[in-house]
C-alpha cells in the first residue's frame, strides 16, 4: 500500500509481497505523480450561522462549535449550536412556508428542485472539495458519486412532482406538513438529498439536522437554495449535535421524522415518536454479507469485495462487511484479495490517486480500534498490507479477520470502518444461515455464474437490498431500507415518496 509519507509513486509493498508491475511500485514506470485537487475552489467562512426561514442567522444561545478536516485535525471552521429556541422558530418557519408550497402545483415545485438540480452539477467542483474536506473521504469519491448522486435524487424527484397521482399512492395523495429530517456523517451532502428531494417534491418543507462532525456541505446547500430561488422557510438547516436533533425529533408540531444513523439512535427516536401522530422512517445500521460461490469470478469478485468495504473508509451502513466465501476458493480468493489490497493508496483525501481517506472523527476511530482489538482478543486472525499511517488526522489500515467465527464480535457488530471479516460455507442453504444470522438486515450481495442460483439465494436473504456480482451500486430510482434492527421505510423510487404523503 503507498504511503503517504513517503515519496509519491513509491508504495511500501506488504508482508505478502507487491507486484512489480503494480501502480505505483516503485519498480514501474507507470509511478503516479501527485494529483492534488485544489482546496481554494471553495470558500469556506470562518463562522456560520443557522439558516432559518431563508437567513443565516445566530443561534438563541449564542453557543457554537468547531468542525475540523480528519485528514490534517485543522479546525474548518466554526459552526452555531441550535437550542430548542432555535428549533422551534424553524419550525415554525416551516410551518408558515407550507402553505403557499404545497398549495404550488407540482410542475411549480418541479421547477425549483429541477433548479437545485442544476446548481448542484455546475459547483459540483467546490462541493466536492468541500466534502472531502469536511469529511475526509477521498475526492474521487465525491467528485464522482456523492455529487453526482445528490443530483440525480433531485433530477429525479422533480419528475414525479407533479405526478403524485400515477403513482399508485391513491387518486389525491396529500403532503404530511412539515418533516424534521437528521442526517449522518458519513454521506452528508446525498443523505440530505435523499431527504430534502422526495419532501419538497411531494409538497413538505423541511427542517434538517446535519451530522455535528460535517455540518458544510449542508450549509453550503443553504447558499444553493437562495440561489434558485427557493421561497423561504421550505429548507432550514439547523447545526447542532444530539441534544439539537432530539429537540427537534420531538417538537409537537413535526409531522414527519426521518432520521438515518445508528441503530441505538433510532430505537431511541422510535420510543421517542411512539404514541403520537408522526410519520417516521428509520435507515438503521447494517452488517452486510457479501456471498461468493465457487463458480463466481475471482477477480470481479475481489474488486467488488473491495468496493463493498473499503469505499468511504468502510463507513457505509450497507458496507459488505462480513465476506461468505465457500471453502472450495476461500485460499484462492483471500490470495487474491490480500493482492489487491498492497496496491490500494491511503493518504491525501484531496489527491486524486488516493483510495483510502481519514476515519471521519476521533471518536470513530477509537470504536474501529476497540472492536478491531476485540476480534483479534477472541483469536480471529488479524491482516493488513503494509502501511504508515500520517502522523496526524484520524487513519485506519484497511483490514481483514480470517478464522472468524458466527459468535465472534467482528462477525456481529457493525464496526463501521475499513474492516471485513472473512467466514467459509460449504453449501448454499450454510450461506443464506450465516448471512442472516444477524440483527440487522441492511444489504447482502450475491457473486455467482448462475442466474438461478442468485435468485433462489436472493430470495432467501433478509435484506433490504440484494446486489448480483456487484456491491454497492444505486440509482435513485431504486428503493432503499432494512429489516430487522437497519430499520423500516424506504427512501428513493417510487416507494420513496409514500413515507412523505397522507395515503
Amino acid at each position: 500500500m503507498a504511503s503517504p509519507n513517503t515519496a509519491p509513486g513509491t508504495g511500501t509493498g506488504s508482508a505478502s509481497g507487491h507486484p512489480d508491475n503494480a501502480p505505483g511500485h516503485a519498480g514501474s514506470p507507470f509511478a503516479y505523480a501527485p494529483a492534488p485537487e485544489s482546496r481554494s475552489v471553495v470558500d469556506i467562512a470562518p463562522s456560520y450561522g443557522l439558516f432559518v426561514d431563508g437567513e443565516f442567522t445566530e443561534a438563541a444561545g449564542g453557543k457554537v462549535f468547531k468542525t475540523v478536516a480528519p485528514a490534517t485535525e485543522e479546525v474548518l471552521s466554526e459552526v452555531a449550536q441550535a437550542g430548542e429556541e432555535d428549533v422551534d422558530r424553524a419550525v415554525r418557519a416551516a410551518r408558515k412556508a407550507f402553505e403557499k408550497w404545497s398549495a404550488l402545483p407540482g410542475s411549480a415545485r418541479a421547477k425549483y428542485l429541477f433548479r437545485i438540480a442544476r446548481i448542484i452539477q455546475e459547483r459540483s467542483r467546490e462541493l466536492a472539495v468541500l466534502e472531502t474536506l469536511d469529511n475526509g473521504k477521498p475526492i474521487k469519491e465525491t467528485r464522482d458519486f456523492d455529487v453526482p448522486q445528490a443530483a440525480a435524487h433531485f433530477f429525479y424527484h422533480a419528475g414525479w412532482a407533479d405526478k403524485l397521482a400515477h403513482a399508485g399512492l391513491g387518486p389525491d395523495p396529500r403532503p404530511l406538513g412539515v418533516a424534521a429530517q437528521v442526517i449522518p456523517w458519513n454521506f452528508p451532502l446525498l443523505m440530505l438529498a435523499w431527504k430534502i428531494a422526495p419532501a419538497l417534491a411531494t409538497g413538505n418543507t423541511v427542517v434538517l439536522k446535519p451530522a455535528e462532525t460535517t455540518p458544510l456541505s449542508a450549509l453550503f446547500f443553504a447558499d444553493v437554495c437562495r440561489q434558485a430561488g427557493l421561497p423561504k422557510g421550505v429548507v432550514n438547516i439547523l447545526t447542532g449535535d444530539g441534544s439539537t436533533g432530539a429537540a427537534l425529533v420531538s417538537h409537537p408540531d413535526v409531522d414527519k421524522v426521518a432520521f438515518t444513523g445508528s441503530t441505538e439512535v433510532g430505537k431511541a427516536i422510535a420510543r421517542q415518536v411512539a404514541g403520537t401522530r408522526k410519520k417516521v422512517t428509520l435507515e438503521l445500521g447494517g452488517k452486510g454479507a457479501n456471498i461468493v460461490f465457487d463458480d463466481a469470478p475471482i477477480d470481479q469478485a475481489v474488486e467488488g469485495i473491495v468496493t463493498g468495504i473499503f469505499f468511504n473508509q468502510g463507513q457505509v451502513c450497507c458496507a459488505g462487511s462480513r465476506l461468505l466465501v465457500q471453502e472450495s476458493v476461500a485460499d484462492e480468493l483471500i490470495d487474491a484479495l490480500k493482492r489487491r489490497l498492497t496496491t490500494l493508496r491511503l493518504g491525501d483525501p484531496l489527491d486524486k490517486n488516493t483510495d483510502i481517506g481519514a476515519i471521519n472523527s476521533a471518536q470513530q476511530l477509537a470504536k474501529i480500534r476497540e472492536l478491531t482489538g476485540i476480534g483479534e482478543a477472541e483469536g480471529a486472525e488479524r491482516w493488513s498490507p503494509e502501511c504508515e499511517l500520517p502522523s496526524s488526522g484520524y487513519w485506519f489500515a484497511p483490514t481483514l479477520f480470517t478464522g472468524v467465527a458466527q459468535a465472534h464480535t467482528v462477525a456481529q457488530e457493525e464496526i463501521f470502518g475499513p474492516v471485513l471479516s472473512v467466514l467459509t460455507f460449504r453449501t448454499p442453504d450454510e450461506a443464506v444461515a450465516k448471512a442472516n444470522n444477524t440483527p440487522y438486515g441492511l444489504s447482502a450481495g450475491v457473486w455467482t455464474e448462475k442466474g438461478s442460483r442468485i435468485l433462489a439465494v436472493a430470495d432467501r436473504l433478509r435484506a433490504g437490498v440484494v446486489w448480483a456480482n456487484t456491491f454497492n451500486k444505486f440509482d435513485p430510482t431504486s428503493p432503499f431500507g432494512g429489516y430487522k434492527e437497519s430499520g423500516y421505510g424506504r427512501e428513493g423510487g417510487r416507494h420513496g415518496l409514500e413515507a412523505y404523503l397522507d395515503v
